[in-house]
């Protein structure tokens, strides 16, 4: 499980507005990283897939994180409705 960042850097934070308004492929988000950034922010190949690694990966675990507390609410909620339910 991967475990969330701290501090997010310049980079991702540029991704992630380029992705706000739509779903863009790979060469139109560092262009428009680019283009939010001013200039600041010019992403390579490498930089941009292995901040979306990262980003989907602490997706996921927030994801599994989430589900673990459902599952224990639900687990716990069948055994109060047992404890309680007239034999």
């Amino acid at each position: 499980m991967t475990k969330p960042s701290a501090a997010m850097r310049e980079p991702t934070y540029f991704i992630l507005a380029a992705l706000q308004d739509e779903p863009l492929h790979g060469y139109a988000i560092v262009k428009r990283a680019q283009e939010l950034s001013d200039g600041r922010v010019r992403l390579t190949t490498g930089t941009l897939y292995a901040a979306l690694d990262r980003l989907t990966g602490e997706e996921a675990a927030r994801m599994a994180a989430a589900a673990r507390v459902v599952r224990d609410r639900s687990v716990q909620s069948t055994a109060a409705t047992a404890r309680t339910a007239p034999a």
